[in-house]
């Protein structure tokens, strides 16, 4: 009797096992097909690649604008500060209402800001007359005195009579050196050279066109170096060798001619041996006469200035004179 208790017991208590077994494996699945179920109903994105994340940008912090400086700008500024060399322009450096540009007929002109006409050309805002007379007492002490004797244009003339003539240029280039700023002249006057016929007549033809005979001035333009010092040095050796070589005679100049002669002479011609024959003729005297020097200029003035009216006259006069005739 017992034993059989005892197994119902036993066998009581396995199906009461079993069962919740049962309904655990029930519950169990029923979650996890939940789960699948609402795993099914959301979206998936597909990732073909990575996707790296954007950094965050950095911020940049600007600096406030200041004002321009002509609003700062004390009404005693030195200038000479603010504006102290050649410098292109700058509208806000400069407390001047300045307008430059085309317009219709009636419109104002373009003002200083954004205005590319007043960049274009060059300015002399650094010339100003303070700005000069700062620099002229800077540069006094290296000055000497006036030389003394040269206080009147002709007495320095006659110590100096070399004029050396030059160009500068202010311009707005990549390059300080302007092509037309290397050109140097040299006048003179031919007076102030010293020269005997022979080295006169060979140095007006070995300078040519540089000498103006109207004027007496002889001019020597050279520009063919690259810098105004070889130029002014170029020009003066041409005086210096043109001087030189106009007192060299050479063999060939012997056999010159009256008619390679630049002028007429009355004193290398026939026409003083044929005016000294009438003078003297069927004359007995040792001493022979000579033509007057007014006859010879006339002479030289009729040749050399070609025949005009009062050098026909003046001709005439002294051949009369000469003859002693009387009309």
């Amino acid at each position: 009797m017992a034993a059989n208790l005892t197994r119902l017991l036993e066998h009581k208590l396995q199906t009461s096992s079993a069962v919740t077994a049962q309904r655990c494996v029930r519950l169990f699945s029923t979650q996890q097909q939940q789960a699948e179920v609402n795993d099914d109903e959301e979206f998936r994105v597909l990732n073909l690649r990575t996707v790296k994340q954007q950094a965050r940008r950095r911020e940049i912090k600007k600096d406030a604008v200041q004002p321009p400086r002509t609003s700062r700008m004390a009404v005693d500024q030195d200038w000479t500060a603010v504006w102290s060399g050649p410098r292109s322009f700058h509208p806000a450096s400069v407390p001047l209402p300045l307008r430059q540009g085309y317009t219709e007929r009636g419109a104002a002109a373009p003002s200083k800001y954004a205005n590319a006409e007043l960049m274009k050309i060059p300015n002399f805002l650094h010339l100003t007359p303070p700005a000069i007379r700062q620099q002229c007492e800077a540069i006094k002490k290296f000055c000497t005195p006036w030389p003394k004797g040269l206080e009147t244009e002709a007495k320095w003339k006659r110590h100096f009579p070399i004029e050396v003539l030059s160009t500068d240029y202010c311009h707005s280039l990549p390059t300080i050196r302007h092509p037309e700023a290397r050109r140097v002249t040299i006048t003179l006057k031919l007076s102030d050279l010293q020269f005997d016929a022979h080295a006169k007549d060979k140095f007006l033809r070995l300078v040519g066109e540089r000498y103006n005979q109207e004027t007496g001035v002889l001019t020597f333009v050279t520009d063919r170096c690259p810098t105004r010092k070889q130029n002014y040095d170029y020009a003066l050796y041409l005086l210096t060798a043109c001087y030189h070589e106009s007192f060299v005679t050479e063999p060939w100049e012997d056999t010159k001619s009256e008619a390679d002669m630049e002028e007429y002479h009355f004193e290398r011609n026939q026409a003083k041996k044929s005016a000294e024959a009438i003078l003297n003729w069927n004359s007995k005297a040792e001493q022979k006469v000579a033509a007057s020097p007014s006859y010879a200029t006339s002479v030289e003035q009729l040749i050399n200035e070609g025949e005009n009216e009062y050098n026909l006259a003046k001709y005439k006069e002294e051949v009369l004179k000469m003859l002693k005739i009387t009309v």
